[in-house]
């Protein structure tokens, strides 16, 4: 496989594929082409893909410049030189399942890192699976759901949940943990890449630190913040110390998080799937909504509905073969 010049390939305003992309592509070309589209599919992207997907931010008025494999038939980047909105709205569900990134060329390796953890980073509700070893999953799954959608104050809901627990073993927390909760596919490559590369990992999450804790040092975090179940005399107490982790506890762990590595907001990556995670999603450099509810893949800048949580280092630039997947 060879690969073109830049200056050949950008002297074609649709450089055929294949062209190496990658970060450094963002430093040579980001003053005329400030903004990449990643495609992130398993496997079904094609060349044919591709270059419909460049007329189409060309019809868009987006002014498209150079395209090529991040990984072939996994990810590919377009690169254009304006109106990303416009981006999204041509490419989002143009193709089978295939997610799609729009950003800035510029910022897009992160520094940062900030994560939710239930249905993000592990493929269960915790507060769920505690409650099947009480007998009343589904009492508690439907306000767990409709406290992730957004219809029910989440730190009141919370409260409710936990209260139904008052009286279950402590052993069973032990026992979910192994039982129950699985690490979703990519979890791991994604943290440990990132953190191979000098950026900050941080678990925060408005489930439980006995959850948490272990989940986070088994992924590969920095550290871990949840809410704290209060136990005595070996059962749950039925309630939770104060003040709970939320929403704003999230925003303002991503915002001290920034504060602390001294970087951009834009360096900055949250991902997360639930209403209490919409405040960091929205203020990060690149949000992410992870297989999410209706409102917060609605307001999320990216989505990923199809792909593992590796469609993040995609959406970085970064090929399979710069991957930690020890």
């Amino acid at each position: 496989m060879t690969t073109p010049s830049w200056r050949a390939a950008m002297a074609s305003a649709s450089a055929d594929l294949p062209l190496a992309v990658g970060p450094a592509m963002s430093a040579t070309f980001g003053r005329l082409f400030m903004f990449t589209a990643t495609l992130i599919a398993s496997g079904t992207l094609t060349a044919g893909d591709i270059s419909t997907a460049m007329d189409w931010l060309r019809d868009a008025g987006c002014a498209p410049g150079a395209s090529g494999w991040i990984d072939e038939g996994d990810a590919a980047d377009l690169i254009f030189g304006m109106a990303p909105d416009a981006a999204r709205t041509a490419l989002e569900g143009a193709f089978a399942q295939t997610d799609v990134v729009v950003q800035s060329s510029l910022t897009r390796t992160k520094t940062l890192l900030v994560a939710d953890m239930d249905s993000t980073m592990i493929t269960v509700e915790c507060i769920d699976e505690l409650a099947d070893y009480a007998g009343i999953k589904p009492q508690i799954a439907e306000i767990t759901e409709r406290a992730m959608r957004g219809e029910l104050d989440f730190e009141a809901a919370l409260d409710a949940r936990v209260a139904l627990l008052k009286g279950l073993a402590e052993s069973d927390i032990e026992r979910c943990l192994a039982e129950r909760v699985t690490i979703m596919p990519g979890a791991k490559a994604l943290v440990r890449t990132m953190r191979s590369r000098g950026a900050l990992a941080v678990l925060v999450s408005g489930g439980f630190t006995r959850f948490a804790e272990p989940v986070a040092k088994a992924i590969g975090f920095d550290r871990a913040i949840a809410n704290v179940l209060e136990v005595a005399g070996g059962v749950l107490t039925g309630t939770v110390t104060k003040p709970v982790v939320g929403s704003a506890t999230k925003l303002t762990t991503l915002n001290a998080a920034i504060a602390e590595r001294g970087i951009a907001v834009e360096e900055a990556l949250a991902v997360g799937d639930g209403a209490n995670d919409l405040a960091m999603i929205e203020a990060a450099g690149l949000g992410v909504a992870f297989r999410a509810k209706p409102m917060v893949a609605a307001a999320a800048a990216a989505r990923v509905d199809h792909g593992d949580l590796t469609a993040l280092l995609h959406a970085q630039g970064l090929p399979r073969r710069d991957w930690i997947v020890a």
